[in-house]
């Protein structure tokens, strides 16, 4: 019986003891031996709540195969009994059970087996108070609950493995006007007003498909809580993948080399390990944009088990907010730019007034990541650390990374003239922004012009 698998079925006996063997999906053909389903095994157990503390029954589910099960390497490197187990974690979920429900739904484990994809084909691991943008009903209903965040389980305790430290994640389903205001705000802060609502999800963040209605409009007063966390706070999203891309403007249109493309020169043709490993942190708090179900880039694996929302600090890094620091960019050539044209699409764009309003204006970065390439395109403010971009040359290039420094004063500026963003669905594409004398420029396009890659 394999350990690792062992040790997590061990906290969940402590847990039901009176279901020794629960119902359960299991991968056919598993995933080291080359099916699609990175998790082994999904088991579904049923909870009773906890009636004291207005806990309704629900469907407790509970993975197995994010964490190093076999200890053997052959799906995760053995790395030792101190560290994490595999990546670390396993996934929870807790869904609200309907009356005359006998038997638990099995589409949260197809949930949870595409977040394990994810994390096995990016490497990159959920930690709490991460968000999900999935732009999809978790179930495929009509239901509103449509993105995720992540949260600690509130009943299962870290294991300890022979092969490492597993903790438990869980997903918490949520509206679309509730990722919104975590992205604005964070993750943290949105999961304990939803611990509030009892119909959202109360002490133990309980999922109810049927819900109808968000935590704003069940409790107007929860906006004003968020507004007032925004404004003092700022944002704690860091980063995002997007739609987007950039062309060097002061470069003359006849040094056609390769197209105009922004990697020219002796500048490398793709990102360098460190510029990739230093991008991946800015975005440990991200999301995907796209118009199918996606999810965050978060951050490389935790050496340290979960990290919860730092304290802002008002003097932001640009190095990794929640591992080591990262080795200065010596021995690449920084170019230094005029003139910039940036290039969003609409939902990137929309997400233009947080970057500036929550990141820059409280002295820290913001980074947009393209998905269809290599270009990265980070916003920085004077109070950032080190960024290669400065307030006498604002643009700087690394290779098909872009550095652009903005003043308070011209970010407040630019908060007037972007107004209209904070309304997207008002106005028609392409749409363009302009100032000449900071000779920067910024269009919204059609999703279309991303999907070219002529573009």
């Amino acid at each position: 019986f394999p350990p690792g698998l062992h040790g997590i079925y061990g906290e969940c006996r402590r847990l039901y003891p009176d279901q020794p063997n629960p119902l359960q999906v299991t991968a056919i053909l598993k995933y080291w031996l080359g099916g699609p389903d990175p998790l082994d095994y999904v088991s579904m157990y049923r909870n009773l709540g906890n009636p004291a503390l207005n806990v309704p029954e629900h469907w407790h589910y509970v993975s197995f195969g994010l964490s190093d099960l076999y200890g053997d390497n052959r799906v995760h490197e053995f790395t030792g009994t101190d560290g994490p187990s595999g990546f670390g974690f396993e996934l929870t979920f807790r869904l609200k059970r309907e009356t005359g429900e006998s038997a638990p739904p099995t589409w949260p484990a197809e949930l949870m087996q595409g977040l394990a994809r994810y994390v096995f084909q990016s490497e990159n691991t959920f930690c709490s108070g991460d968000h999900v943008s999935w732009h999809n009903p978790l179930d495929n209903s009509e239901s509103r609950i449509q993105h995720m965040l992540l949260t600690e389980d509130p009943q299962m305790q870290p294991v300890q493995t022979p092969f490492g430290v597993v903790t438990f994640l869980q997903i918490v389903g949520v509206c679309t006007e509730e990722l919104h205001a975590a992205q604005q705000w964070n993750g943290q802060g949105i999961l304990e007003l939803l611990r509030t609502v009892p119909v959202a999800g109360g002490p133990w963040l309980i999922t109810d498909m049927r819900r109808g209605e968000t935590i704003f409009e069940i409790d107007p007063h929860l906006q004003e809580r968020v507004d007032k966390g925004i404004e003092t706070d700022g944002s704690n999203l860091s980063g995002v993948s997007a739609k987007c891309a950039w062309d060097d403007l002061s470069r003359p249109p006849e040094d056609d080399e390769d197209s105009r493309s922004i990697c020219i020169g002796t500048q490398p043709r793709r990102l360098s390990g460190k510029d990739t490993e230093q991008i991946r942190e800015t975005l440990r708090r991200g999301l995907e944009i796209n118009s199918k179900p996606v999810l965050p880039p978060i951050n490389a694996q935790r050496q340290n088990g979960l990290n919860h929302d730092r304290a802002p600090s008002r003097k932001d890094s640009l190095e990794s907010e929640s591992s080591a620091a990262i080795i200065p960019h010596e021995l690449i050539r920084t170019r230094q730019l005029e003139s910039v044209h940036l290039k969003f699409n609409q939902e990137s764009g929309a997400l233009i007034p947080l970057c500036l309003r929550g990141r820059l204006l409280h002295g820290r970065h913001f980074t947009y990541k393209s998905i269809t390439g290599d270009t990265a395109i980070t916003f920085v403010s004077t109070g950032v650390e080190g960024a290669f971009a400065t307030e006498e040359h604002p643009y700087a290039a690394h290779g098909p990374w872009l550095q652009i420094l903005l003043t308070e004063e011209f970010v407040e500026r630019m908060l007037e003239d972007l107004e209209d963003l904070n309304s997207p669905e008002e106005f028609k594409l392409p749409k363009e922004y302009s100032w000449p004398e900071k000779k920067l420029k910024v269009s919204i396009l059609p999703d279309a012009v991303f999907d070219n890659p002529l573009h």
